[in-house]
């Protein structure tokens, strides 16, 4: 087996796992139960629920194994029963988010990284860090929930456009506009903090 290349490591554990050796299929879960912890508590925030869901995901991965085909990697398709497994709760409880896949734009991803302008020099500066750090978790936390999970999607979990695509089941073009407002919406709220930040410097 090629440890060097995860993406054959999953096609041959998808494959045992199809021809009934569950403790394959436990090595996928191993890797990945913690990223799917994460995608979903971004949209549930009680985590003995979470851990259920994503128990239940799971659950429901390894008895529709046999169907999966290759036609994406094996974490975009598992993540997409996450992804659907928490909506069906979220509709089970009448909590339901709006999913709106209806926006299309172009690639607008040109928005630029203020992670040049973190400096922990001195003590006031790391203190502006651990703010513009808050502040960005809070930013996150307080998105619409399409937008707080394609840029938890793109970011934390480095998924492709493509990728997070298949995963929302939405086109490549709102996938793209989803990400780009979350980073202005994100961007808009550290400007106050990241201007300080420069003036630190004079």
């Amino acid at each position: 087996m090629n440890i060097a290349n995860g993406k054959l490591i999953d096609e041959q554990l998808v494959m045992l796992s199809q021809l009934g050796d569950a403790h394959a299929f436990g090595l996928l879960a191993e890797k990945y139960q913690n990223k799917l912890y994460r995608v979903i508590l971004r949209i549930i925030k009680n985590q003995s629920i979470v851990e259920d869901l994503v128990q239940e995901s799971f659950i429901k991965a390894y008895r529709s194994i046999a169907n999966f085909r290759g036609d994406s990697a094996f974490y975009t398709w598992l993540y997409k029963i996450g992804l659907n497994t928490a909506r069906s709760y979220l509709y089970d409880k009448k909590h339901s988010p709006q999913i709106d896949c209806s926006i299309e734009s172009e690639d607008l991803d040109n928005l630029s990284t203020a992670s040049n302008l973190y400096s922990p020099e001195t003590p006031e500066s790391e203190l502006s860090n651990k703010q513009i750090a808050k502040t960005v978790n809070d930013s996150i936390e307080a998105l619409p929930s399409e937008l707080k999970l394609a840029i938890t999607l793109r970011e934390i979990d480095g998924l492709s456009y493509e990728q997070i695509s298949l995963t929302m089941d939405c086109p490549i073009g709102t996938t793209r506009s989803r990400i780009f407002r979350a980073r202005n919406i994100i961007s808009e709220k550290l400007k106050p903090l990241l201007n300080a930040k420069q003036g630190q410097r004079w």
